[in-house]
This record gives structure tokens, sequence and C-alpha cells, in this order.
């Protein structure tokens, strides 16, 4: 099932195959996205834009995430044209959807824990 948000297939998918590091895998992709989000926020130019971008893009896409890593691949394509008017938005969405996703994976993460 995909949803605008999660690829409930990728999730499932990589239950199967990570079994008992599932929920290891959950909460390392959480910790990262912070990462990958402070990298959004802190970036100086537009190479340093589109490379968290990207990386967020691919993390986000491997987990499921499939709202989020659509609007990194936008923000990736948007830093590639001058001038990066109207960016901040593009940022802000990604912000939202990623509060989404957030909590989504951390009900995952008590879900996998409680069973």
């Amino acid at each position: 099932m995909v949803d605008m948000h999660i690829d409930h297939q990728v999730l499932s998918d990589l239950q199967d195959v990570m079994e008992s590091g599932y929920q290891q895998l959950l909460e390392t992709f959480l910790e990262d996205s912070e990462r990958r989000l402070s990298q959004l926020h802190g970036a100086k130019n537009a190479a340093e834009l589109g490379m968290a971008a990207h990386s967020f893009k691919g993390s986000s896409s491997n987990m499921g995430a499939v709202g989020l890593a659509a609007l990194c691949q936008q923000l990736e394509e948007r830093v590639r044209q001058s001038p990066l008017y109207g960016i901040e938005d593009l940022i802000n969405r990604i912000d939202q959807e990623y509060r989404e996703v957030q909590c989504f994976y951390r009900g995952e993460c008590a879900r996998v824990s409680s069973s």
C-alpha cells in the first residue's frame, strides 16, 4: 500500500530482510534525518543545499518515505536554477513532510518493540 507519505510495501520488505534489525534501521533513519534537515537549513550555498537534498532523497527513498523523497528531488532540481527565490517554501514543506514521516516511523518503532 502506498499513501502520499509512505510506501508500506517498501517497509514490509525491509522488515522481512532486516528482521530483528528493523527497529534499529528505523531509529537510524530518524537520527540521520535530523542531521540531514540540519544540513539543509545550514547550507551556505546552492551546492551544499543540492548535496544535502540528494542524500536526504536517497535515504528517504530507501526507507519508503516517498513524499519526502519527492520533495527532496524537487529541491535538488530547484537549486540548479538561479536565482534561488522561493526555496524557503520548499524547505518548509520538507520540514512538514518530515514531521509526518517522523511520527509514522516512531509509531512503527513502538509497534515493533512491543511485538
